[in-house]
This record gives C-alpha cells, sequence and structure tokens, in this order.
C-alpha cells in the first residue's frame, strides 16, 4: 500500500486518528510537569485541500467536512471541541481550504514547557515542515528516518510524553518494521505513551501486530496496557481503497477507552459511506 497523504490529508483516518492525538494530549496537560511529542513519521504540517493532489482524492469531504458540519450532544462536544477549535484556527473564512497534520494539531496544544521532534526524510516533505514550524523553538524538524529516530529519541528528558508512529506503508514490511521498532523503543522507555497508526486491510496482518504490541506492553503485567481502536467507513475489500484503519494505544490514559467509544458512538453516521460506519474500542491482554 502506497499512502501519499496530500490526496488523503483530512479523511476518515485523519479524524479518528487526530481526534486521539487530541484526547492524549489534553490528558497530559493534567500535570505541570514538561512533556515531549515524538512524531517519527511527520509528513508536511499543512495540506491545502484545494490542491490537485487533495481535490483528486476529495476524501477531505466525506471525513473532515461532514464533522465540521455535525451535531453531537454536549458530552461528545466537549470531547472533540478542542480538535474542531485546531481545525478551525487553519481556516478563518470557514470555508475548509487547510487542513493541519498531527505535528500543527500537536503544536497547537503545546504549553510554554512542552517540546516537539519532528522527523521526516523526504526532501520536499521536510522543506513544507519546516516552513510550517518556522522559528518555533518548542518544535525541531528533524532530517532523519523515523525507524532510526524511534531508538535514537526515547527516553526523552522530560520522561512524559507520547511517540506517535504514523508511517505511509509504502513497502511490503512495514508492519514488521512497525511491530520491531515498537518494540525496541518500549524497552528502552516503557513508560511512555505509544500511538501506532495502520491502514487495517489484511486482517491477518493487522492481529499479528496488534497480537505483537500487547505482548510487548503487557508484559509483567495484569493489567492491559494496549487499547486497540478500529473504525471503517464501509466493509474492506481488496479492491477498495481504505475503508479501514486502526490505532494501537499503550499506556493509554485512563479515560480514554471510555471517550473514544462515546465520540466514536457519534461519528459512525457522518463517516459512514453507503451507510453508519463501524468501530471497535478493545483491552488487549498478552
Amino acid at each position: 500500500m502506497n499512502y501519499r497523504h496530500a490526496f488523503h490529508a483530512g479523511n476518515f483516518a485523519d479524524v479518528v486518528k487526530h481526534i486521539a492525538l487530541v484526547r492524549i494530549l489534553t490528558y497530559l496537560h493534567e500535570k505541570p510537569a514538561a512533556f515531549r511529542v515524538i512524531d517519527t513519521h511527520a509528513g508536511a504540517g499543512l495540506y491545502d485541500l484545494t490542491s490537485s493532489e487533495a481535490e483528486r482524492g476529495g476524501e477531505w469531504r466525506t471525513g473532515i467536512a461532514r464533522i465540521m458540519q455535525a451535531r453531537f450532544s454536549d458530552q461528545v462536544m466537549a470531547l472533540v471541541a478542542p480538535y474542531l477549535d485546531i481545525v478551525r484556527a487553519f481556516n478563518p473564512h470557514r470555508d475548509l481550504t487547510a487542513y493541519p497534520g498531527s505535528p500543527l494539531v500537536t503544536r497547537a496544544l503545546l504549553r510554554p514547557q512542552d517540546r516537539l521532534v519532528a522527523c521526516e526524510l523526504e526532501p520536499n516533505t521536510r522543506r513544507k515542515l519546516i516552513d510550517a514550524l518556522y522559528n518555533d523553538k518548542q518544535a525541531r524538524v528533524v532530517d532523519l528516518d523515523g525507524w532510526t529516530a524511534l531508538p535514537a529519541f526515547v527516553p526523552p528528558n522530560e520522561r512524559r510524553g507520547l511517540v506517535l508512529i504514523d508511517p505511509p506503508f509504502e513497502s511490503r514490511d512495514e508492519f514488521t518494521r512497525l511491530a520491531d521498532g515498537f518494540s525496541v523503543a518500549h524497552a528502552k522507555w516503557p513508560t511512555g505513551i505509544y500511538m501506532l497508526w495502520y491502514p487495517a486491510k489484511d486482517r491477518r496482518a493487522t492481529d499479528s501486530l496488534a497480537d505483537h504490541v500487547a505482548r510487548v506492553a503487557n508484559a509483567g503485567s495484569r493489567d492491559a496496557r494496549c487499547l486497540r481502536i478500529e473504525f471503517s467507513v464501509a466493509p474492506q475489500t481488496a479492491e477498495s481503497g481504505l475503508m479501514s484503519a486502526g490505532l494501537l494505544i499503550v499506556n493509554p490514559p485512563w479515560t480514554l477507552a471510555e471517550d473514544m467509544r462515546a465520540i466514536l458512538h457519534e461519528v459512525e453516521k457522518p463517516l459512514g459511506l453507503g451507510g453508519a460506519g463501524r468501530f471497535r474500542v478493545e483491552a488487549l491482554r498478552a
């Protein structure tokens, strides 16, 4: 699978991923101590929804565009409002013309004591990310392969924070690299929060990844330290584009499972294609 993000920015997978990201960062705000976010495959930072790539894909129209128009209960609106406010900040004239990637979503929620390390190897994409974070003293853009950076930057000096691993899935062995990279990083920093994104097109590959991550995360513990979240806008087939995507979150905030169940229950209908979408949120044990 070749997941060139300029074609898919703002789609359902971005919406679910970034809502979860915002919930985690909001949780980290509950303690005054500084935290660090390490984004291993950061991307361009900001995506132009009027570009030829975005227009060609058009996935944002059934993703973030629908969510911006959706009606939520008071409970869920309180949970998703910080995410929606970040998107609106990049679209001051109300029309949706831009969508922030994970580095800019993260940057919007950094306090003065917090830091971001964003890794991006592809030169053109990295230049765009540098422009998006120009002269930002709290955000560092690193010219380094994400798989090399993953073990190199943990544990951070702050000892609190999140590692976001969101590779492009351009190579056949990406699931293996994701599992191996997480294992090495977790061995060095077992108390960090990890969020792993994956396309859910091959059930055998996704189940194998989830089993591996759960075994590593839960080793020596009776508690489930791995949360699996998947969302599907329509049945996934070999011929269709991306219809299902998932997140594995290690050491999740204790409120995250309940929050995400409430949120995803209310985004099933607006994000669904040809009917309501489907989701699952489950704690994984070894």
